[in-house]
């Protein structure tokens, strides 16, 4: 688990950062070499992909997902490594946590068996397919039952701390995710109506993210960890008048006013209970 390095696909940054500048960031061609130069460089022998799609995606329909997929697949037959792409909704954010502090802790607890049900979908479709590729089973379902006996029986977490300790972390965060420093602000947004979460769009609200400092607005920006927010509902739950929708993790007062006021016109609620759409396609 690391960041861009010097040593490895080192160019990537640097058109990385042209991209961003001349409103490139989309470009199919472009995201598909920037992804597998790093996998390749790596020296990752079978890759397994998960292409998101919808609006916190940057495909935002199935037909350019394919394109992007097709071209890294095709990428990995020219590198001599078996891809495999899997296509995943990001309509609505996946699992609850949106923030860096926050999306580390629900890892950590996804490991000790509190499972959101569409991370788990979407981990244990990838994994299925990493241990076919492997060739240590080719049946996908057998595959996930594995996976979960795994991580009920602790040797997935065990893993995680194995691979922490390796890279020189501080393993006591993963044993006790408290010791993970909080935001000054923990406030919850409550529902002012009945009904049914009809939408969450993924893209506004890591803005609003963003906005509390999660992400960059400006190259220049530091990065605040604890901020963020969290989910109490998902697209398609039913809702009560007063019922608590997320939480909003801010360290500025001003922050947190405007994001309140932002997630409460995000997060949409009606009357009618709409079908929630596959988390794989």
């Amino acid at each position: 688990m690391i960041s861009q390095t010097m040593n490895l696909a080192p160019a990537d940054k640097k058109l990385y950062a042209l991209r961003d500048s001349i409103s490139c960031v989309e470009s199919i061609p472009l995201i598909a070499s920037s992804i597998m130069s790093k996998k390749i460089a790596s020296g990752a022998e079978k890759i397994v992909l998960d292409v998101t799609v919808g609006k916190g995606a940057f495909m935002k329909d199935i037909q350019h997902a394919k394109k992007l997929a097709s071209e890294m697949i095709e990428i990995g037959k020219l590198a001599n490594r078996e891809t495999v792409c899997i296509l995943t909704n990001m309509d609505e954010p996946l699992g609850y946590a949106i923030g860096n502090h926050l999306e580390v802790i629900e890892a950590i607890n996804f490991l000790k068996g509190e499972m959101p049900e569409d991370l788990k979908e979407v981990v244990l479709e990838l994994g299925a397919n990493m241990i076919k590729l492997a060739g240590l089973g080719d049946n996908l379902e057998e595959n996930k039952i594995k996976m979960l006996e795994n991580i009920k029986n602790g040797k997935g977490y065990k893993k995680f701390v194995e691979m922490v300790k390796n890279q020189e972390g501080d393993i006591t965060y993963l044993e006790d995710t408290n010791k993970f420093p909080k935001a000054k602000y923990i406030e919850p947004i409550k529902a002012n109506q009945d009904g049914y979460i009809q939408e969450i769009n993924a893209e506004e609200v890591g803005k609003v993210a963003c906005n509390l400092g999660a992400g960059r607005i400006r190259k220049e920006d530091k990065i605040d960890y604890t901020v963020g927010i969290r989910l109490c509902k998902k697209v398609s739950e039913e809702i009560s008048k007063g019922e608590n929708l997320a939480y909003i993790y801010a360290n500025d007062i001003e922050k947190l006013e405007i994001a309140k006021q932002e997630l409460r016109h995000i997060i949409k609620i009606d009357n009618n209970k709409i079908e929630k759409m596959p988390t794989i396609y």
